[in-house]
């Protein structure tokens, strides 16, 4: 297909600016929804660099696909942005998988498109971590090897992180799971969060989902092809013990 000058122009200044910025506001976002052909170009441009563009309120945006991606955040860049010196793959997969959980609080099931809350405290997400970790605890060594192996998730060392922040001696425990150091882990997964423009802080030690995040979870984190069946063992206890009361 021939594309004019023009097309070919418009539609990589909105590429390198989403390659620049990640994101593009109102004017480039209407070019790209009214012009076929510049979609078509922009989407291809993106493609080549295994990214997606997604549209999400008044913004246009571009995010990685695979690890492969140039734009892909390595743990190397979160380790040095985000953690305390020290920091081992460990903290990466714990906060992987606080994220994981934090995003499905949002939703009745790994299934549901549309969230079904507004916000989620921070204390509430900390317990919800520390109820998943528990059920994970509950297969033996033989089995959560297996899981590792099916998901390519490394479910041990998620564990023995979490317990490691597990301090007796710290006296402010606020519940059950919620020590100093859990909270100060999940405030630090937090401040990631809130940097990729996945949730806000609303107050009252509240966060809730950005319209980026629900277009993200509705288009890839549901679909297993993307999550590999994460969610779906995540939750299936939960769906298990509605299934017992019913």
């Amino acid at each position: 297909m021939n594309y004019s000058e023009n097309k070919v122009m418009k539609a990589f200044e909105i590429y390198t600016n989403l390659a620049r910025e990640g994101q593009v506001g109102s004017d480039f976002l209407s070019l790209y929804i009214a012009d076929e052909d510049i979609r078509g170009l922009v989407d291809g441009f993106v493609h080549q660099v295994d990214c997606v563009v997604i549209i999400a309120g008044e913004l246009l945006y571009m995010i990685p696909k695979t690890k492969l991606s140039p734009f892909h955040v390595n743990n190397d860049y979160i380790k040095r942005m985000y953690l305390k010196s020290g920091a081992t793959n460990a903290d990466i997969y714990l906060m992987y998988f606080s994220t994981i959980v934090l995003f499905g609080a949002f939703y009745d099931s790994y299934q549901t498109l549309e969230a079904t809350r507004d916000f989620l405290s921070i204390d509430d997400w900390v317990r919800l971590v520390h109820d998943r970790i528990n059920m994970l605890k509950e297969h033996d060594e033989e089995q959560l090897q297996k899981l590792e192996h099916d998901f390519s998730y490394n479910w041990t060392q998620i564990i023995e992180k979490w317990e490691d922040m597990n301090d007796i001696k710290e006296s402010a425990k606020k519940q059950s799971g919620n020590t100093i150091s859990r909270l100060s882990f999940m405030d630090t997964t937090k401040r990631f969060l809130i940097s990729q423009e996945l949730i806000e802080e609303i107050g009252n030690n509240e966060v809730t989902l950005t319209e980026k995040a629900k277009t993200i979870v509705q288009r890839f984190f549901m679909e297993v092809e993307y999550n590999k069946g994460i969610l779906e063992f995540i939750y299936q206890w939960e769906e298990e013990e509605e299934h017992a009361i019913d």
